[in-house]
């Protein structure tokens, strides 16, 4: 196997555990995601030495960096980064940000059948007002009542939209 086909089935592999973990339980563990990295950290290393070493960690910063702001302001669960994060180990910063990118996507198209599904839509856009209203008034931060802590709208586990912008970005490539 070349090491792009490696890294492809890595990136696959760690992102259906998350979405099936993600839907049993609600939950990404951090062995999965911390090792997914750390594996993704040695084999670059050992595969193209410190440069190697150099994407594998650049990926992963910027899998974190793009989903922490939704994670600080309480709309994802810390998993849902470290997942992100952990794939862009494997397929290096440019990755991360198309897997990124097509999981918002995925994101945004699951979310609208979950609120179909559940006849939460009415409420939903309800929520978006009330939260631009806030950061109108406030700037952006958290709005405590739509947070996944409190809020009681339909869940969606999201590394199934992460799956799916993996398995887009694969694809593609």
């Amino acid at each position: 196997m070349s090491p792009v086909s490696i890294v492809s089935i890595a990136a696959l592999l760690v992102a259906s555990v998350a979405a099936a973990s993600d839907l049993a339980t609600r939950r990404i563990p951090n062995l999965l995601t911390l090792g997914a990295a750390a594996v993704a950290l040695v084999y670059h290393t050992a595969t193209n030495g410190p440069t190697g070493f150099g994407t594998a960690l650049a990926g992963w910063l910027v899998g974190a960096a793009v989903f922490f702001p939704f994670f600080a302001l309480g709309g994802m669960g810390a998993g849902d980064v470290k997942l992100v994060a952990a794939i862009g180990a494997w397929l290096g910063p440019l990755g991360a940000v198309q897997v990124a990118l097509a999981a918002a996507i995925a994101g945004g198209l699951v979310a609208a059948i979950v609120m179909l599904r559940a006849r939460y839509f009415r409420t939903a856009v309800q929520n978006l007002r009330l939260l631009f209203l806030h950061w109108g008034v406030n700037g952006v931060s958290a709005l405590p009542q739509l947070t996944l802590a409190s809020g009681q709208g339909p869940r969606l586990a999201y590394a199934v939209p992460i799956l799916l912008g993996t398995l887009g970005v694969l694809w593609w490539r």
